[in-house]
């Protein structure tokens, strides 16, 4: 049966009870798309022990209807774009441009107000992607295209609440996905929150030097693969 969890917080509990088999992996590192995936993240990192970085990650919303995704863009000048969406809605590659110009201010942005110290190496690790949620899922495939060009052991994307058809498309492009609740009648991820106010930048940093406590991870196995658990 679905429900709405009562806030980012609740819901990355109810995550990390889907997560906790993972406990104890050095290997694994938990993975936050700011800013509403941070405190979803923080509570699994918390369960599992595992140190918690941020992954950047911008959607380029539709003008006018800027909470449907057309595509992402990532850190790595990875760039997804949803081409279904795009001739749907006849959007030019003019416009097209314009916002992805506009969201690649915003990324680096972002870099320089959150981060503090270098991002964790990647490469062997068995990473968990985390948001608050997954609608069309744009902003998510670009941070695992991206991933995937360190080099992990393996990925794995763990959400509260996903559209059913994006789930099941996540299986496909991930070792895993994990996800509390596919409810039929989705509309947005909004919808699932009691509380869905936006995440500021300094609960951000907030929460990631709060999670500075959490015990770092020891070097990968070199040829490592998420199968080798």
């Amino acid at each position: 049966m679905s429900f709405k969890f009562r806030d980012r917080t609740q819901a990355g509990r109810f995550l990390a009870d889907k997560l906790e088999g993972r406990a104890g992996d050095p290997r694994t590192v938990v993975l936050a798309l700011p800013r509403g995936g941070v405190p979803v993240a923080y509570e699994v990192a918390k369960r599992l022990s595992a140190p918690l970085d941020i992954f950047l990650v911008r959607k380029l919303g539709v003008p006018g209807q800027e909470e449907l995704a057309m595509g992402a863009i990532a850190s790595g000048d990875v760039c997804f774009l949803n081409e279904d969406i795009i001739d749907a809605l006849s959007i030019s590659p003019e416009t097209l441009e314009e916002i992805i110009t506009q969201e690649k201010m915003e990324l680096r942005r972002r870099e320089t107000a959150y981060r503090s110290q270098p991002a964790f190496p990647l490469r062997g690790r068995v990473v968990i992607l985390v948001d608050d949620g997954l609608a069309t899922g744009a902003t998510m495939r670009a941070a695992v295209e991206a991933v995937r060009e360190q080099q992990p052991a393996g990925a794995i994307v763990a959400v509260p609440v996903a559209a059913r058809d994006t789930y099941e498309q996540f299986h496909t492009v991930v070792d895993e996905i994990i996800c509390v609740q596919t409810p039929k009648d989705f509309h947005g991820v909004g919808q699932w929150y009691e509380d869905f106010e936006q995440t500021t930048d300094e609960e951000v940093r907030d929460l990631l030097a709060r999670a500075a406590d959490f015990r770092q991870p020891a070097p990968a196995a070199a040829g490592s693969s998420y199968f080798d658990i």
